[in-house]
């Protein structure tokens, strides 16, 4: 018997028997494994109903037993086991189960086969682990170290960049760029032969652990099984050769409130595959934060760059029941507890949110509780399970987010004692940042009508609990002298005469977490920020919009165009040089003395646009459709550029982007994807105008209300 040390980088169903694994030994090799892995879901319900599905699996390869296993909500339950040692046949069995009897309650029936694993066996996705071997198949295994480890030992992954020369839906690539290393080269599409043979050369080269591609999911992969055929050339990207690619269709659902397009995807099967224009939050945390997120959520690397945090808080959640011997239920079995109208007006407040004092104020603090809500879910114990309860164990949502909150916290302090320039500061800062993700989402789904484990009073005793704790702060600044500018939720604005530098403000804090328990934390000191009003009322202030300038000359913006994904880059470009040009700025009574440059500015980046010396790429605008393009009365702009998509055989779904200029004639608008050529006479360069005016007043309102001649105004 043999026996090998190394990261754990993947597993999956094998078609015929257990699973497969994928581990990058200690000396350079990467092993495909196999493992008997049997798994088990449970059905509960009446009793002849579960008589009649014992009969109807009976003459199946499972084994079936009646037990008795806990259900988080009800306690234990007697339940039918139905265990199969073929994981990759038990999805299609329940489904066959679940559809002669759909009013049976089921249990760990639909989970994710890398969270039955890492429950059931220790380790975690990406952690080192140890194998005993009698040939390929591991008799043992066993975790060397744990997804909450602050320090990971770097994986040696091999990686290689796939992209196009152009973007495929604005032309028709002709290169397809390569880099792998330090090497850096083009293959020519040309000759679908000559590129299918030196890709493949490429692939059995280099073997990476890692394709990172441009359009990868939406044109190179589809593409490539094209030229297969037309050339005859087989090219399996897969590292496991018995594996073709996977491919997930496209779809459009509708969460928060809006209409959400997921593009296709393709994964591989023995390395991964990831497409930065179709990773949800990859540009917040890049790959050492999908990394992180795959270690703590047990979801693969290829799956949590392409899903949302809501989905790895929901693993997470699920993980810490199979591992404390609960139930996962199929759909949400608890409601809403009955409530009277005036129960309901008291119980659902949300977050408190002060009405901030509209204008620019000089040396403001901006405090924040550390992951508040997370926080008082961890310290008050509040789970769907323990609301109400006195006394209760600590909760299944506790115990998932306690661990999660003192890792992000713990590397927070790390970075704030190592030098800015340290080369780990990056990785630092984008696992942290992934890991916040998880924190932000988690209190949604406690209220999610879709969670497992979500129970709105859970949600509503969150929210009551903040309310009390920002009212404390409150006091407690106030009782030191201190104004409070506004607060949002989580956050507070404090002002007091003489009091300039962030030493000036750890008395209030130190008092402030005496008060509360809950960890804060100094966002900055403010030389000046300026609240907004509302563009309708100027008497109404916008809580959530602001912006100002720490002493360091760093800039802070929240809810402006800046902020927006529909505003061009250029108007982007435009408003936060102003901004930095205010930056210089120490005081609020100094802002006035920069608007000249600021108008100047702002003229002569207006002179440049008329004159067509701003590139066109920075004048698209992108904006979401929200229905299908018949469902328009009145098409918006973006549903005309859709429909001139559509007239190309373009197929637009509800929750896609659209992008396109604003041009002179015609419906007003270009689709960008069209690629036609477009004179610069044509755009609408008044309209953008108009646009750019808008937000450099959103800057400039509050300085109106110092000393400023009207002629500069």
């Amino acid at each position: 018997m043999s026996e090998a040390t190394g990261w754990l980088l993947d597993v999956y169903a094998d078609p015929e028997d257990g699973v497969i694994l994928w581990l990058l030994t200690d000396d350079g090799k990467r092993l495909r494994l196999r493992m008997d892995f049997p798994i088990t879901f449970y059905a509960a319900g009446d009793f002849s109903l579960l008589r009649q599905a014992w009969i109807f699996l009976k003459d199946l390869d499972v084994q079936l037993a009646r037990t008795t296993r806990r259900d988080l909500f009800l306690g234990e339950r007697d339940v039918m086991s139905v265990r199969t040692s073929t994981p990759a046949k038990q999805p299609s069995l329940f489904a066959d189960l679940a559809c002669q009897f759909p009013s049976l309650d089921y249990y760990d029936s639909d989970l994710p086969l890398s969270l039955r694993f890492i429950a059931q066996t220790g380790t975690h996705l990406l952690g080192r682990c140890r194998v005993k071997l009698d040939g390929e198949w591991v008799q043992t295994l066993e975790a060397l170290n744990s997804a909450w480890e602050i320090n990971p030992a770097p994986i040696p992954l091999r990686i290689l960049t796939l992209s196009p020369d152009v973007n495929p839906v604005l032309g028709k690539p002709k290169n397809l760029r390569i880099r792998y290393k330090q090497h850096e080269y083009k293959l020519a599409l040309e000759s679908v032969r000559t590129f299918m043979i030196g890709l493949k050369a490429d692939l059995n080269r280099f073997d990476p652990d890692l394709i990172m591609t441009e359009y990868g999911d939406t044109w190179l992969f589809p593409q490539l099984q094209v030229w297969s055929r037309e050339s005859g050339i087989e090219l399996n990207p897969n590292r496991d050769q018995t594996r073709e690619i996977q491919i997930r269709r496209a779809d459009s659902y509708f969460a928060y409130g809006q209409v959400v397009y997921r593009g296709a995807q393709a994964h591989l099967f023995g390395r991964w595959h990831i497409d930065r224009h179709n990773a949800m939050s990859f540009g917040e945390y890049d790959l050492e934060g999908v990394m992180e997120q795959a270690r703590v959520t047990g979801l693969g690397v290829q799956e949590m760059a392409r899903k949302s945090p809501g989905a790895g808080i929901t693993a997470m959640q699920m993980h810490t029941a199979l591992r404390n011997g609960i139930m996962v239920p199929f759909q949400k079995q608890q409601v809403e507890d009955r409530k009277t109208l005036a129960d309901l007006i008291h119980a659902d407040h949300g977050g408190l949110i002060y009405q901030p004092l509209i204008g620019l104020h000089g040396h403001v603090a901006q405090i924040d509780f550390s992951s508040m809500y997370p926080a008082i879910m961890v310290k008050h114990n509040i789970s769907p399970e323990t609301v109400g309860k006195e006394d209760a164990p600590e909760g299944l949502i506790p115990r998932t987010l306690r661990p999660l909150v003192e890792k992000r916290l713990m590397l927070k302090n790390i970075m704030s004692d190592l030098n800015p320039r340290d080369c780990r500061v990056e990785i630092l800062k984008a696992r942290a940042a992934a890991l916040k993700w998880l924190l932000v989402v988690c209190f949604g789904y406690l209220g999610y009508k879709n969670a497992r484990f979500g129970k709105i009073e859970s949600h509503e005793a969150v929210t009551a609990v903040s309310r009390e704790l920002m009212l404390q702060a409150k006091e407690v600044a106030e009782d030191l002298g201190f104004t409070v500018l506004h607060m949002y939720v989580d956050c507070l604005f404090v002002q007091q005469e003489g009091y300039t530098r962030p030493a000036d403000f750890t008395p209030l804090m130190n008092a402030i977490v005496n008060k509360t328990g809950i960890p804060i934390a100094l966002e900055g000191v403010f030389k000046w920020v300026a609240f907004l009003a509302s563009k309708k009322d100027a008497r109404v202030p916008v809580p959530n919009q602001y912006f100002g300038a720490f002493l360091d000359g760093s800039l802070k913006f929240r809810g402006i165009e800046l902020r927006r994904r529909d505003t061009t880059v250029w108007v982007r470009k435009v408003q936060l040089a102003v901004l930095e040009i205010l930056a210089r700025a120490d005081t609020p009574q100094e802002l006035a003395e920069r608007v000249p440059d600021v108008l100047a500015f702002v003229e002569h980046c207006k002179s440049q646009l008329r004159a067509g010396r701003v590139p066109l790429e920075e004048l698209i605008v992108r904006q979401r459709i929200s229905r299908a393009l018949d469902g328009y009365k009145s098409p918006s702009p973006a549903a005309r550029a859709a429909l001139q998509l559509q007239s190309i055989g373009r197929v637009i779904s509800p929750g896609q982007s659209v992008q396109f200029l604003y041009t002179r004639s015609g419906s007003g608008v270009q689709a960008w994807e069209l690629g036609e050529a477009l004179p610069a006479d044509s755009v609408h360069t008044k309209r953008y105008c108009v646009m750019l005016d808008r937000a450099i007043q959103t800057v400039l309102d509050p300085v109106k209300s110092l000393c400023i001649p009207e002629r500069l105004l």
